[in-house]
């Protein structure tokens, strides 16, 4: 029996069956292929929207800010200018006043909001809160509300005469303030539509921060004595750095774009009597659509993004150094 396995074992193994041996795959099949070509399918609507309602408005509106377009004119519709367009946007007083009334809205409803939103998201992250999922709602609620809606709603109640705000001044002995035709009270009014419908966005956004904060930095400062003031000056405000750059920019993005709470204040599209609640977008739409200056519409709107990127640009610089001191 010894012997009849070791010859058995001493035979050369049979080749395998060339019928039984794995063809080897063409390129581009198999599982892996399908899957990329899946996903090249489902990105396509994206993509397609990108290029029509992104890239296309972006490239057509460059073209158009160095030419003089007249829809109506069939032999030159287009008319080559340069940066004619540029000039006389630069050389308009109400480009000027528009931008300064924009900067303006914009520093009264920001920085006031942000401070608002770090107190409430501080607030929201104390442990000890009842309700949490029920106030974060309501934060909320502000956000999905119609501009037009709270634009109308505080319209009535900084109203000249019979608004709430101007009864509760009158009843302590002060004048009425007229909040369309001032121009600092009418700004002021604007800042407190946008504050009272983004603070509550924004307080989420620093909760989600807060909550990313480790516990046991809290847990060490506690240990070497730190109240709840320098926790949160020492150990809640360094780890917001990024988020309030973030906070900063898109409230610049979106500052610079205000439109429907200054319209529907002022009533009219030039921003008032005076145009003291112009703002850059609301001269934009003017110029476009009123006076029929599709070139200068396209001008102010290449300014605002260089506007936009140079306060980006400073705001990185600006945090960079400060992240450095701090490291130092």
């Amino acid at each position: 029996m010894a012997d009849i396995a070791t010859k058995e074992r001493s035979r050369p193994k049979a080749a395998p069956s060339p019928w039984k041996q794995k063809r080897p795959k063409k390129p581009g099949t198999g599982v892996a292929s399908l899957n990329g070509k899946w996903g090249y399918l489902f990105v396509a609507p994206f993509i397609a929207m990108f290029l029509i309602f992104g890239l296309f408005p972006v490239a057509y509106s460059t073209k158009l800010a160095f030419y003089k377009y007249d829809p109506l004119s069939l032999d030159q519709a287009w008319t080559w200018v340069g940066l004619a367009n540029f000039k006389d946007i630069l050389a308009d007083e109400t480009f000027w006043l528009s931008l300064g009334n924009t900067f303006e809205i914009w520093a009264l409803s920001t920085f006031p909001q942000m401070i608002l939103a770090i107190g409430f998201a501080a607030i929201l992250r104390n442990r000890f809160l009842r309700g949490k999922t029920f106030w974060r709602t309501i934060l909320l609620v502000p956000n999905i509300t119609s501009v037009i809606a709270v634009a109308i709603i505080f319209g009535q109640l900084f109203g000249r005469d019979y608004g709430m705000i101007n009864s509760i001044i009158g009843f302590f002995g002060f004048p009425h303030i007229d909040f369309i035709e001032n121009s600092f009270a009418s700004h002021v009014a604007v800042a407190v539509m946008i504050t009272w419908r983004w603070v509550g966005y924004n307080s989420l956004i620093f909760l989600a921060s807060m909550l990313a904060i480790p516990d046991d930095l809290y847990e060490s400062a506690s240990l070497d004595g730190a109240g709840a003031w320098k926790q949160f000056r020492y150990v809640t405000l360094p780890g917001l750095r990024n988020t309030i750059t973030f906070v900063l920019i898109v409230g610049t993005i979106g500052g610079l774009q205000v439109y429907a709470e200054p319209l529907t204040l002022a009533g009219t599209n030039d921003g008032g009597s005076s145009h003291q609640l112009s703002t850059l977008t609301m001269y934009l739409f003017n110029e476009s659509f009123i006076n029929i200056r599709y070139g200068h519409g396209a001008a102010i709107g290449i300014l605002i993004t260089i506007i936009v990127l140079i306060i980006s640009l400073i705001n990185f610089v600006v945090t960079r150094r400060v992240a450095s001191e701090d490291k130092k």
